[in-house]
């Protein structure tokens, strides 16, 4: 491993299950879990091993065969984010909250799984915005919102037509104009 790697955070994996453990959304950036088997059983196990804590008004943190797994509750939403054992709880905890906090700008504050469903595309967009490969691309959540809404842009006006000052405003706008509703 070089020395840069070494600083750098790497999430392993980032997981919106519903209040029974199933999945919303999920992303894996590790080969911790080669097959979709193996998936659904870490699913299950921190689905099973966090749902009698009380992590609704802060995040919290648990151990898990050599991962760090920062976790958080909203209505019927459990976010995850787990990284590998040498990792920064600070800095996993930073990419939960970047990822908690867009999602709730993104819903407009509903923030439940059937918001979550019906905006899918959304939340995968907003997931692809804050880690590529299990790098940290971004944690901070207006930053991540306005991003996914430059993809979400109105059809009428192709991105590839618009200066990048256009293309910002529009988003700027249509991030604004969801805020608002």
């Amino acid at each position: 491993m070089s020395s840069s790697s070494a600083l750098c955070t790497t999430i392993k994996s980032i997981l919106l299950l519903d209040s029974e453990g199933k999945r919303v959304a999920v992303r894996y950036y590790s080969d911790d879990w080669p097959t979709q088997s193996a998936k659904l059983a870490f699913e299950k196990y921190v689905f099973s091993k966090t749902l009698k804590s009380n992590a609704r008004m802060e995040a919290d943190i648990t151990m898990f065969e050599n991962n760090i797994i920062i976790y958080k509750f909203v209505q019927d939403l459990h976010f995850f984010v787990t990284g590998g054992e040498d990792e920064n709880e600070l800095i996993l905890a930073a990419v939960l909250q970047g990822f908690f906090d867009a999602v709730t700008l993104l819903l407009r504050n509903n923030v439940d799984k059937r918001e979550a469903l019906e905006n899918l595309d959304l939340i995968f967009l907003c997931l692809d915005e804050i880690v590529d490969r299990g790098m940290i691309l971004e944690t901070e959540p207006s930053v991540i919102a306005g991003k996914v809404a430059v993809h979400i842009m109105d059809a009428n006006a192709p991105l590839s037509e618009q200066t990048i000052t256009q293309a910002l405003a529009t988003a700027r706008d249509h991030l604004t104009r969801t805020l608002l509703k």
